[in-house]
């Protein structure tokens, strides 16, 4: 609007103007309390109202479609339908069985434009349950045939035997029931309730004592049925079943019961010692008539007046009787009936001798043998073993053992890979104990056999010689202990023949000892004890002396080159009475014609001088006269190996004889 400039007015006056902005269809509809739940009892007849969908559309409503919104069903038929105006959704399948299936999803669909194409659209949920009626009649499980069960003759009154169940399909109180018993010889011995939870019937005893020995069995006709009827499904028949009950009276070991319920007896008091005065006579009731036994409460005769005899129940004096001081005796009877009560005093063991095999193509885990075991006791609990293998065996790596806790066991194998030809009987310990106290156990012992099968597990072959192995020796320990026993035979061999030259020796030669030393030097003769102890050496003709330790030196670092010389040669003597010449001619012959002796000299000490030598003894022992010098030139003639001697006595001799 322009105004002029020098008034500021305007040049003309105001004009109003009116917009009016016309609507499309830019908005789908929308539930907007989507998803929706409902419930509805199951067996609904047609048109049954389930829900109401709702869904806006934001478009203008008084403008062409573009708001008017149709409902349909996309998923869900034939079970319900909706309204396509309203939106109520209704039944329209009859007799839906929640048995059957209880839950149903509907997707619902609304679309403006009146549904015409091109129209938009929008879906939402409904989740519908159907609710429990009482549309089906109980069923007893065992219907069709007898309900067995049993009560000792001494149950006391109102004690359950047993409980019986009608199913019913429903839930809720549409499934509680109501029993009753309608016929049987036991409507007047027993009673049947329901039980908290209006679903099991209880049978009791009704009647103040059974007696297994008049009447052992009874037949109880039991009715169940529903305490909340639906009268719309009265004629889907009646809402209740029938079953026959079977009750069988078990013996109870009763006491004995007395011919009367009280005994008198008048007795003089000059009744002689041992007169009978009455018999007492009792029974068992039971069906075993089992033998009675009597015996006096010595509470009610603390004096002793009376006897009774144990097997005929004769009431007999013992003490003389004085009315004067007593007048009255009130004894108490007790009837005994013996029985023999088991302890566990027996061991359980395997049911037999077990011999198992394994196939050589037998892999981890295979089972090959189940074993049972028997005990001769009979606990009041039943029998119950348990089965381990025997501590010597816990790590066995050939087997293993599962104890399956129902009184056997299983064994299976811990790896594959057998052969026969590497052991072919595995002995496996088996450890059983029993579950009484005080615990019994035994081991026993199952023979495994390797054997070849075929592809089906049939025994093919299987070798008859038995390994004495032990069943977790392995290959690594079987050869560890041949190369011990191999070794130990070596050294058995070895010491016989280091030994087997070894001639029968009097008692003078077997004090005859050789020594071999290792020496770096001369020596300073019999100055010299480091290598050995002269004090060995023993002259026959003089006083024995006994040594605990007869030799004292080191221990040689060569093979001697001594031999054993026979006896001819040995016990030769020579001219000048002496065989000790003769003994060191044989020992040095015979060390000459030794190849394997080794190429230097050896100092041999021989313990014992001979007899008969004219110089007695070369020891300073036990010689007085011992510093007197000697002529040992005939060491000389005797050879290279005797040139150390030589020196070490003084006779040199020329270069020439020195090697």
């Amino acid at each position: 609007m322009s105004k002029q400039r020098e008034t500021g007015h305007p040049l003309e006056p105001e004009s109003e103007f009116i917009v009016k902005i016309q609507d499309i269809n830019d908005n789908e509809p929308k539930f907007l309390d989507g998803p929706y739940f409902a419930t509805i009892p199951e067996m609904s007849p047609i048109g049954t109202f389930v829900i109401q969908v709702t869904a806006t559309d934001a478009d203008d409503p008084s403008y062409g479609n573009s708001a008017r919104v149709v409902y349909s069903i996309l998923e869900g038929q034939p079970y319900f339908s909706v309204d396509p105006k309203t939106g109520e959704v209704h039944v329209s399948l009859a007799d839906m069985d929640r048995e059957v299936k209880e839950q149903y999803h509907l997707v619902i669909q609304a679309k403006d434009m009146g549904g015409q194409l091109g129209g938009l659209a929008g879906t939402t949920t409904v989740n519908i349950t159907l609710s429990d009626v009482n549309d089906n009649p109980p069923k007893f499980t065992k219907s069709k045939e007898l309900y067995q069960m049993s009560v000792l003759e001494s149950g006391p009154v109102s004690s359950v035997v047993d409980r019986i169940e009608a199913k019913d399909r429903d839930l809720g109180i549409n499934a509680e029931m109501r029993y009753s018993i309608i016929d049987g010889d036991g409507r007047d011995t027993f009673d049947i309730s329901t039980d908290a939870s209006n679903l099991y019937g209880v049978i009791t005893i009704k009647k103040v004592h059974l007696d297994f020995e008049r009447k052992r069995s009874y037949t109880l006709k039991v009715e169940g049925s529903n305490a909340h009827i639906d009268p719309r499904f009265i004629n889907k028949g009646l809402f209740s079943d029938v079953t026959i009950v079977h009750v069988s009276v078990e013996d109870v070991d009763e006491p004995p019961e007395f011919e009367y319920p009280f005994y008198y007896v008048e007795v003089p008091e000059d009744a002689e010692i041992g007169t009978i005065l009455t018999m007492i006579s009792a029974r068992d009731p039971d069906v075993a008539n089992s033998s009675v036994r009597y015996s006096i409460e010595r509470m009610s005769d603390p004096d002793k007046y009376f006897y009774m005899d144990i097997t005929s129940g004769s009431l007999i004096t013992v003490l003389p009787l004085d009315r004067e001081e007593v007048t009255w005796h009130n004894l108490t009877m007790h009837t005994l009936e013996l029985t023999v009560l088991d302890v566990n005093d027996n061991p359980p063991s395997l049911t037999q001798y077990y011999e198992a095999f394994v196939c050589e193509n037998a892999q981890a885990g295979q089972l090959i043998q189940t074993v049972t075991a028997i005990d001769p006791d009979e606990p009041t609990g039943g029998q119950h073993f348990y089965y381990s293998l025997a501590p010597e065996a816990a790590n066995n790596p050939n087997f293993t053992l599962r104890d399956n806790q129902d009184n056997s066991a299983w064994i299976l194998t811990r790896r594959g890979g057998w052969s026969s030809q590497t052991q072919n009987i595995y002995y496996l310990p088996i450890f059983v104990s029993d579950g009484e106290q005080p615990v019994h156990s035994s081991t026993s012992t199952l023979t495994i056999r390797v054997c070849s099968c075929d592809v089906d597990g049939n025994v093919l072959t299987c070798l008859a010689e038995a390994s004495i192995l032990p069943v977790n020796l392995s290959r690594g320990g079987l050869i560890a202990i041949l190369t011990c026993i191999f070794i130990l035979f070596v050294i058995v061999v070895l010491q016989c023949m280091r030994h087997r030259k070894k001639p029968y020796l009097t008692n003078e030669e077997e004090n005859v000892h050789e020594n071999i030393v290792c020496y770096d030097d001369e020596g300073g003769g019999e100055e010299d004890t480091e290598a050995f102890d002269i004090a060995a050496l023993w002259n026959p003709h003089a006083e024995p002396v006994r040594y605990a330790k007869l030799r004292q030196d080191m221990l040689p670092e060569i093979q001697s080159l001594s031999r054993y010389v026979s006896q001819t040669c040995v016990g030769g003597v020579s001219e000048d009475g002496s065989n000790v010449y003769s003994y060191m001619l044989t020992k040095l012959y015979e060390a000459d014609l030794d190849p394997s002796a080794p190429p230097y000299d050896s100092l041999q000490t021989y313990a014992y001088e001979g007899e008969g030598s004219v110089a007695e003894s070369l020891s300073s022992l036990q010689s007085p006269a011992s510093h007197s010098d000697h002529d040992y030139d005939y060491l000389n003639d005797w050879g290279p190996r005797f040139h150390k001697l030589a020196e070490m006595y003084g006779v040199i001799e020329s270069k020439s004889n020195i090697w």
